[in-house]
């Protein structure tokens, strides 16, 4: 005779202990075991610092007062302090970690801190303020002193007081695009252009750090880029005039199925490589 003890007692202990009244406690999950918390999902797919430097008084938390979620002082200096927002960027969630910087001289030792580890950097100017775009150069001299590389925008603030412009938007623009810099003149007071500057930064930020490529196939469509979509995938081009539709929207649909139409063609031409021809003789020929 076997002895079973030992056989039935096994599968028991690898399940759980058997109290003296018969049931059975599980094994303590690792949380439990630790006495720690599980940690909670992650409410951003990637997290930039991005720092905001210029004068004093050119409005950059005129910039920030309206973004969401909070913001919270720096637990490192009183002359700075940071606001948190969350874009949504091709369908991914980037959290923005957003350093306002004091313009006065003395807090320079500030962007020798923080600027090391900014992934964008917004250079602030006033557009009513011409002193305050001559001194873009002193700031860009100090960021790239300490953050070589990292990607600017130039920031033109206060549009909704342009009957008072000093800086011209062109001489802005040939001063960015000579510093390799994206550009964008703003109006928190009219929300113009806050969401798309930091979109823009957030962009080139994730490029430069090789990021892209990893949500670039997970790019989400707008509606009407699904609907040409659908629409060019069932009829052909000829047969798109003949469709109930407005004269300017058949017009778009037009350009789009010719624009559309070589990467289609590749697709094609991809998913019918394995039926190339190979002619053995002069009457004969294989599917390879």
């Amino acid at each position: 005779m076997f002895a079973t003890t030992g056989m039935v007692a096994a599968p028991q202990q690898a399940a759980g202990q058997v109290a003296q009244n018969g049931s059975t406690t599980l094994p303590r999950s690792h949380h439990q075991r630790t006495g720690r918390p599980p940690a909670a999902p992650k409410s951003y797919d990637y997290l930039l610092k991005v720092l905001l430097v210029g004068d004093s008084d050119v409005g950059k938390q005129e910039i920030l007062q309206d973004l969401e979620d909070g913001s919270a002082d720096s637990p490192f200096c009183s002359g700075s302090a940071y606001k948190t927002t969350t874009i949504l960027l091709d369908g991914k969630r980037v959290k923005l970690q957003l350093w306002d910087t004091s313009g006065q001289g003395r807090f320079c030792t500030i962007i020798r801190s923080y600027s090391r580890g900014a992934q964008g950097i917004l250079l602030v100017y006033d557009i009513t303020n011409k002193w305050s775009f001559d001194s873009i150069d002193r700031w860009l001299e100090e960021v790239e002193k300490h953050a070589p590389g990292v990607p600017k925008v130039l920031v033109g603030n206060r549009l909704h007081l342009a009957f008072k412009r000093q800086v011209q938007e062109r001489d802005a623009e040939l001063y960015a695009a000579k510093n390799h810099m994206a550009f964008f003149e703003v109006s928190p007071l009219c929300d113009f252009n806050i969401r798309e500057s930091f979109c823009e930064l957030s962009r080139m930020a994730l490029h430069r750090n090789g990021m892209e490529r990893l949500w670039r196939s997970n790019k989400v469509l707008s509606l009407q880029e699904l609907c040409c979509r659908a629409i060019v995938a069932r009829t052909s081009v000829y047969g798109l005039e003949r469709l109930p539709l407005p004269t300017a929207l058949k017009s778009h649909l037009k350009s789009y199925a010719i624009s559309a139409a070589p990467s289609r063609q590749r697709a094609r031409a991809h998913k019918h490589a394995h039926t190339r021809l190979n002619c053995t003789g002069r009457n004969s020929c294989a599917i390879a």
